[in-house]
């Protein structure tokens, strides 16, 4: 049995529900629903995001066990060249030197990894990553 990931949910602070309804709009996702501080978003492919409201102030720790970070296929080094001007446009400064191509993770010679590392306003890591042709 081969089972997708259906959803995520992260919690959030509710005055940040805006970045992360814009962001994911930019990034193509479709707004599934979006009330009482609730933001579901849909890829088209039955996978879902959701962002909640937290109930804690508890901060995330991206050392410790748990998720580390979402990352994001892009399509092209442009994709994540356009993500990283539309983090820049929203104050988000990119993380680790990015975005800038990986060498140590393509899987060949002839292939790149490409990526933007940032972090949302509510401490929750992310990247956009390209992986094929150089």
């Amino acid at each position: 049995m081969t089972t997708p990931i259906g959803h995520l949910q992260y919690n959030i602070r509710a005055e940040n529900e805006r970045f992360y309804h814009d962001l994911m709009v930019h990034l193509g996702w479709e707004i599934l629903y979006e009330e009482g501080g609730m933001l579901g978003c849909g890829a088209g492919n039955g996978q879902s995001l959701w962002f909640s409201p937290a109930t804690s102030d508890a901060a995330a720790n991206h050392d410790a066990p748990g998720l580390n970070h979402l990352a994001f296929a892009a399509a092209s080094v442009r994709e994540v060249d356009e993500l990283a001007g539309w983090l820049a446009r929203a104050g988000v400064a990119p993380l680790y030197d990015t975005p800038r191509h990986r060498p140590e993770f393509a899987s060949s010679d002839g292939d790149t990894y490409y990526q933007v590392m940032f972090q949302s306003p509510d401490g929750i890591l992310f990247e956009m990553v390209y992986i094929g042709p150089a």
